[in-house]
């Protein structure tokens, strides 16, 4: 079955027409900064993916396919949102201001990438960021969300939360206890699945019964919708609704974006061991980045000559922040210690002393 046939929400098919007239948001400027970000999400991917290869990054989970659903969370959410991401994610958080460099840190094992400040794109100084770090195991983050949205909703913070997740947590009893929770006690959170058609090497035929994810949100009691997450006009459109409900108190709504992983699992995959090669090319028909050009083009918003000066841009700003993320000073050795417990246990210590003393030694006395 072709799942870009199943009903969902959607303003721009997959040759680049308008289907349906587009929410008066949907301005040339905005259309063309959301491109903009989707090309740079792309290059950063590739680049990414060849520095794993090349052993100066480590496994590594591609977002190729996923821009349009990553951009239009990062601009949908206001500064003060939390956004509580999934692995696959770096589009939505480098909209949100975290440095590309931080992601690279992630991915090379530095813990110091999960401790990131927002840089405003206007200049001003950089801030702690409220959202949270990258999640690698599947679902959990959902129940971090749940706890994020009741305390948003104690204090009376007119804000709200976002969760993202893939289709294969939407199985887990992680997500089912929290859209149910996020239901019964009327948070302001939304859920946002990125179905991809594949968890791991499992397709979604054989994930769930359920001809929709979305329809999980019965059960909870919450808003269930299903978006086009290739169109990111709708994708933006679905998610700004969403968050506007849930920070005027009328609860919480799960989303489920279409989409497709046009790269394997991560970089330590191999997905033509379990999909064809047919499927692929005939997703590759839908991928978001090639809609939203046809749009602009069609449409006298976009040319060959703006093309060529975006695609050299994005090499810049990525080659810029591999250079920084390649010149960063190394952690000290004894940090392997210091991220595991908020208090560490005394028996630890004598081995924290033997690794700094350790690297004294092999530093001729120069450790920092």
């Amino acid at each position: 079955m072709n799942v870009q046939t199943l009903p969902m929400l959607r303003f721009i098919d997959h040759t680049g027409a308008s289907i349906n007239p587009l929410p008066s948001w949907a301005d040339s400027p905005t259309l063309v900064r959301f491109y903009q970000d989707m090309m740079l999400a792309r290059t950063y991917d590739n680049k990414a993916v060849a520095l794993q290869r090349t052993g100066k990054l480590g496994t590594y989970p591609s977002h190729l396919g996923a821009e349009a659903y990553g951009v239009a969370i990062g601009h949908a959410m206001h500064p003060r949102d939390v956004f509580i991401p999934y692995y696959r994610d770096m589009p939505a958080m480098w909209v949100r201001g975290i440095p590309m460099e931080k992601n690279l840190q992630y991915w090379g094992g530095d813990e110091r990438g999960s401790d990131f400040h927002v840089i405003p794109k206007d200049g001003q100084q950089a801030e702690p960021s409220r959202d949270l770090p990258f999640c690698v195991p599947i679902a959990t983050q959902c129940t971090h969300a749940v706890g994020v949205a009741a305390a948003l909703k104690i204090e009376h913070q007119h804000h709200a939360a976002l969760v993202t997740c893939g289709d294969g947590a939407t199985s887990k009893g992680d997500f089912l206890e929290s859209i149910n929770c996020a239901g019964a006690w009327n948070l302001p959170l939304v859920f946002v699945v990125n179905n991809n058609q594949w968890a791991i090497s499992v397709p979604r035929a054989l994930q769930s019964a359920a001809d929709f994810l979305s329809d999980k949100a019965k059960g909870a009691g919450i808003e269930g919708i299903t978006v086009d997450g290739n169109d990111v006009v709708a994708m933006y459109d679905c998610v700004l609704s969403a968050l506007d409900r849930a920070r005027k108190g009328k609860g919480p709504t799960l989303i489920e974006a279409i989409s497709y992983r046009l790269s394997d699992h991560t970089t330590a995959d191999d997905a033509s061991r379990y999909r064809s090669d047919e499927e692929l090319n005939q997703a590759w028909q839908f991928e978001p980045i090639a809609r939203l050009r046809k749009y602009l083009m069609n449409n006298g918003l976009w040319d060959d000559a703006q093309e060529q000066a975006l695609q050299a841009s994005c090499k810049e700003q990525v080659e810029q922040a591999v250079e920084h993320y390649k010149n960063l000073p190394p952690q000290a050795p004894e940090t392997a210690f210091d991220y595991l417990y908020e208090h560490a246990p005394s028996e630890l210590n004598a081995q924290r002393d033997q690794i700094i003393n350790k690297a004294i030694r092999m530093q001729g006395g120069n450790h920092g």
